[in-house]
């Protein structure tokens, strides 16, 4: 399986000049830990993650102590922007990892494993089309060894699940994983109730080449993210 197989297609994304209390918002509205930061053709440009607006506020708290006094005691010009930016130009960690939409997935979890992160964003000609966190790899090694390749079918289901469930208000969201493998399709994610869980279900099953339909949705507890 590879990234297109698994990957959240609907990613929360700031822009340049999204201020950091705005970004911060979006963190603990989605339950996600960080955001791609995209221009106006949805290039990634950088990366906000939720250390980068924790440095942000420790250094509020330490506001009274002049800025000039703390370059001088070994704080680097780059580090002062990043610590007290007011926006996402300002704090985002730019250039980011980014992999395309055919990259294998042990090869996504060497890469998560190797500079430490929790998610990376997907392109397709150097725009942002997707993300894979470290969720989205596990319930994907759950569904199938990781050697083999999911089938063109297999994909197009998954499109049209996706699809359907656009078109269905509230239903698509950063929080849902489809997969798909040899036409049986798993439900990964959290919802908000149990209507809408049987909704997606029953999207799943009306789509053309499904087989089985194995639903793992659970209930989002209010106020808590569960990405």
């Amino acid at each position: 399986m590879r990234a297109a197989d698994v990957m959240t297609t609907k990613v929360i994304s700031v822009a340049l000049e999204s201020e950091v209390r705005e970004i911060a918002s979006l963190l603990a509205e989605h339950g996600i830990s960080a955001v791609p930061v995209v221009d106006s053709e949805q290039r990634v440009l950088g990366i906000v993650s939720e250390g980068d607006l924790i440095r942000r506020i420790e250094n509020d708290e330490d506001s009274h102590k002049s800025w000039w006094l703390k370059l001088f005691s070994g704080t680097s010009v780059v580090d002062y922007v990043k610590a007290h930016g007011r926006c996402a130009g300002e704090v985002m960690t730019p250039d980011p990892l980014t992999v395309s939409e055919d990259e294998p997935l042990h090869r996504i979890a060497g890469l998560l494993e190797k500079y430490r992160i929790k998610r990376v964003p997907v392109v397709r000609d150097g725009r942002l089309v997707g993300i894979v966190s470290r969720s989205n790899l596990l319930r994907g090694f759950a569904t199938v060894e990781p050697e083999i390749e999911a089938s063109i079918d297999d994909r197009n289901i998954r499109k049209a699940i996706y699809k359907e469930l656009k078109a269905l208000s509230g239903l698509w969201g950063e929080h849902l994983t489809v997969i798909v493998s040899d036409g049986c399709v798993q439900l990964w994610g959290l919802v908000e109730t149990k209507e809408q869980r049987w909704a997606v279900q029953v999207a799943a099953e009306n789509t053309p080449g499904v087989k089985q339909v194995i639903n793992h949705l659970g209930l989002r507890p209010r106020g808590i993210g569960g990405y």
